[in-house]
């Protein structure tokens, strides 16, 4: 499978173009957006109908900029999009999660609630792709020279150690796009304003 990833695109139409002819370059499977492509829910609804013209499934969560319930009515609209906000959906053997909005707490209550219902979803056959918009505590991915320390969130550490999804795509810290690391055997990446990722 192959997935066409981007986050943090904060209502920039110009970059939405770009993104709009690498994909149709790169003919992806699905799209996946890991929040924040409106500023502050500034034309959320056009900015998502941008990508309709491309008739490719969009997998999206609400970053800090958006909130959950203004996606989930907008994405009802479409026939493209998915609210992937605390939920899980299976393709094939691919499972995907879904778990946006915040990004500046170290610790969630309410994933870790969560994830122990994703937890006993994933197979051991399964390529499982978390998707979230705070990126995990202590990787390169969360750190930040300027304050020289870690900015990201613990809960979503502590998940991925336990259930080892093969991968995790997020956002948020714009000083980290395009950065890749590893907890132990998965790879988590900021796609930026794009990345393709053949599972």
């Amino acid at each position: 499978m192959k997935l066409f990833a981007f986050t943090d695109i904060h209502g920039n139409k110009e970059i939405i173009k770009k993104i709009k002819t690498e994909i149709k370059k790169e003919n992806p499977d699905i799209l996946i957006c890991a929040g924040d492509l409106s500023n502050f829910g500034e034309h959320f609804e056009n900015l998502l109908l941008m990508f309709k013209p491309l008739k490719l499934p969009l997998l999206i969560i609400p970053g800090n900029h958006e909130t959950a319930d203004q996606l989930r009515k907008i994405c009802k609209k479409t026939e493209f999009a998915i609210s992937l906000h605390r939920g899980l959906l299976k393709i094939n053997n691919y499972i995907f999660l879904g778990y946006g909005e915040g990004g500046f707490n170290k610790e969630d209550k309410d994933f870790e609630t969560l994830s122990k219902k994703f937890k006993k979803e994933i197979k051991k056959d399964s390529k499982t792709i978390l998707i979230t918009h705070a990126p995990p505590y202590k990787t390169r991915l969360d750190y930040l020279e300027t304050t020289n320390s870690h900015h990201g969130n613990n809960s979503i550490r502590k998940f991925i150690e336990k259930a080892q999804p093969n991968l995790v795509i997020c956002g948020h810290l714009h000083e980290n796009k395009h950065k890749i690391d590893k907890i132990k055997k998965t790879i988590i990446l900021n796609p930026g304003n794009g990345k393709i990722i053949e599972l």
